[in-house]
């Protein structure tokens, strides 16, 4: 029983819902551009957008030791769990078996998909890019996870990829409002990444693992969080003068508290106070996943 629970905490289905939204929203732009959603497809993708997913969060947790059974700032949503030692043979067994299976999945789907609806090229150019990137940020021995640039990979994985995919797999093209949609997502999630990743930082430190704060530097890499998130508002006000529907962009502005939030709790930490880390991962989890709902929502119900 406690390794099952860690194996459904190990899938993460907070993330897992994360891109659930995402491939919704480019469906979404679609349907309200005035496509008429094929189901039979949007599932079909959906589908393969989450055991892609699976994929690549199984295949990062086998290669990736357990190296955070110290950490106290473990949070529940933080990049490592701290694994009894007991159960840690048998989690990564599972976990492997699960790889295969989510694997021949991802592949079944891509069959189907190219067999029974003969995606564009532009589709299939976004599918390898998916793969890609949930392989490569932590297959050795490239292991971008350790590069310092697995957080941009991901973020532009989930905030751009994902969405354009699901517009594209409706509507065939791309369009503006992607653009404008996707930059502020961009810059919200990469904020997340710095928000997950700041935890680990003294761990990461002694373990040599180059990732984008120890690339960077904790003081700037808190600097450049607090930036990206008003940047974010910053974008999506722009979209608004530029031909972003006001009905759809000014609901994202109900989160800006949360953003202000944010950047209160990074200043301070800066500034030498106890961090809440719990407070401070949930707020950018719920932050990024929220402002993706928001847009979402609006889109389908117009």
């Amino acid at each position: 029983m406690d390794a099952l629970k860690l194996f459904i905490r190990l899938s993460r289905p907070v993330f897992l819902i994360i891109g659930f939204l995402c491939y919704t929203l480019g469906a979404g732009i679609a349907k309200y551009l005035g496509v008429n959603i094929d189901w039979g497809l949007y599932w079909l993708g959906q589908s393969w957008v989450s055991v892609t997913q699976l994929s690549g969060i199984y295949f990062y947790e086998y290669f990736n030791p357990n190296i955070e059974s110290e950490n106290p700032n473990s949070t529940p949503l933080s990049r490592n769990f701290n694994l009894p030692s007991s159960i840690s043979s048998l989690l990564r067994q599972i976990i492997l078996i699960a790889f295969a299976t989510c694997l021949t999945g991802m592949v079944t789907l891509s069959i189907v998909l190219f067999r029974g609806y003969h995606p564009t090229g532009l589709v299939i150019l976004l599918m390898i890019g998916v793969i890609i990137g949930s392989f490569l940020y932590s297959a050795p021995p490239i292991r971008l996870v350790t590069s310092g640039y697995g957080e941009l990979t991901i973020t532009f994985l989930v905030a751009v990829l994902l969405p354009v995919y699901g517009f594209v797999l409706q509507k065939g093209e791309l369009h503006r409002l992607l653009a404008m949609t996707t930059f502020p997502l961009f810059a919200l999630h990469l904020a997340m990444m710095i928000s997950l990743e700041l935890p680990h930082y003294a761990s990461d430190l002694k373990h040599d693992r180059n990732v984008f704060l120890v690339r960077v530097g904790w003081q700037r890499s808190m600097l450049i969080h607090n930036l990206l998130i008003l940047c974010a508002f910053l974008i999506l006000s722009l979209a608004l003068i530029f031909g972003m529907p006001y009905k759809i962009g000014l609901p994202v502005f109900l989160v800006l508290p949360l953003g202000l939030l944010q950047i209160w709790q990074m200043r301070r930490i800066a500034d030498g106070h106890k961090p809440d880390w719990t407070l401070l991962t949930s707020v950018a989890v719920f932050l990024f996943g929220s402002t993706v709902y928001l847009l979402s929502y609006s889109f389908w119900i117009r």
